[in-house]
């Protein structure tokens, strides 16, 4: 027996999570290689490419990418993206052993949790319903609920963009992390578009020609750029320990939104199986943010320019020594 489309979604989404996470301990590591034999990469420097490593990270991340991107062909927003918390527990598992950045205790609880909400939503995710072509899935782009949806979206963005960011962006969070998110769902669904168009193309059925496939591809291009020229305001701006557990609970919680009224995820389901789902979600989001808070963080590097040099104490402070005229 074969197996059923949301069991590739979730074998491709956990793999996808491990290369990620993997990836960025290869690439840290090729990064504090490069750094100690040449000019930091956060100064300008760029002997991390000469690291193998780093190109290893690299190669790691892009084939997570990829397998992130089939598992949204084959399985729902709904049970895809809420896996990529998995990422972050063996990214800080990892670091654990291999760059010394120690799991406190509740750190342990926030692992724990994501892995029990992740089981969760498995277990009660939806079966995923593939439309036939790239109209029916334009058919479900332009329904007046995600009509709605994309509007609504679109409107806050705006605003965030010309009335908040030049008066709180620099200091409140949400300004910076809201566009990301909110663009970020409609590149979710847009990029799930394209997925299915490349399948249904592969299976003998050319969905090239129709402009819709195009108009999904401008779309994704569009949110991508402007998801990464925001993420780097907002990782240059506020704490990456405070960043990275915001950006990921209101990304997926958008996301998720946006997926279940485009693609109706949740049709045909009972309350129950919803209310776990939603159970489960919280508990991953919950476990996230209890495992960046509560994780170790390394010391930053000391300013250019700046000595290392260890000065001893004044002599007359030395243990067992006498001052003498």
């Amino acid at each position: 027996m074969g197996l059923s489309d949301n069991l590739k979604g979730v074998i491709l989404a956990v793999a996808s999570s491990a290369f990620i996470g993997s990836s960025f301990i290869l690439k840290k590591k090729g990064l504090k290689r490069g750094g100690a034999s040449g000019i930091r990469a956060g100064v300008g420097g760029y002997t991390y490419l000469l690291e193998p490593l780093w190109w290893a990270g690299m190669i790691t991340m892009i084939m997570g990418e990829i397998a992130n991107f089939v598992a949204y062909i084959y399985a729902p927003a709904v049970l895809v993206t809420p896996l990529g918390a998995l990422s972050i527990i063996v990214s800080a598992c990892l670091a654990h052993f291999l760059l010394n950045e120690r799991i406190q205790k509740m750190g342990i609880v926030g692992c724990v949790s994501c892995i029990v909400g992740s089981v969760v939503i498995v277990i009660h995710a939806p079966q995923e319903h593939t439309p036939s072509s790239v109209q029916d899935i334009w058919t479900l782009a332009t329904q007046p609920a995600f009509l709605v949806y994309v509007v609504a979206t679109l409107s806050a963005v705006l605003a965030l963009v010309f009335h908040f960011e030049p008066h709180y962006g620099q200091t409140n969070i949400l300004v910076y992390l809201g566009i990301c998110s909110l663009m970020g769902s409609l590149t979710v669904v847009s990029i799930k578009a394209i997925g299915i168009a490349i399948k249904l193309t592969l299976d003998g059925m050319s969905q090239i020609a129709y402009p819709q496939t195009w108009f999904f591809l401008t779309v994704a291009v569009i949110c991508v750029i402007t998801q990464l020229i925001y993420l780097n305001k907002a990782l240059d701006t506020f704490n990456a320990t405070l960043v990275s557990p915001v950006y990921y609970v209101m990304f997926t919680t958008f996301t998720i939104i946006a997926s279940v009224i485009m693609f109706k995820d949740w049709s045909g389901q009972n309350a129950g199986s919803i209310a776990s789902e939603i159970c489960g979600l919280i508990t991953v989001l919950s476990g996230t943010i209890i495992l960046h808070v509560t994780r170790e963080q390394e010391p930053p590097p000391p300013p250019v320019g700046t000595c290392r040099t260890h000065h001893p104490p004044p002599f007359w402070q030395g243990k067992g020594r006498n001052l003498k005229l």
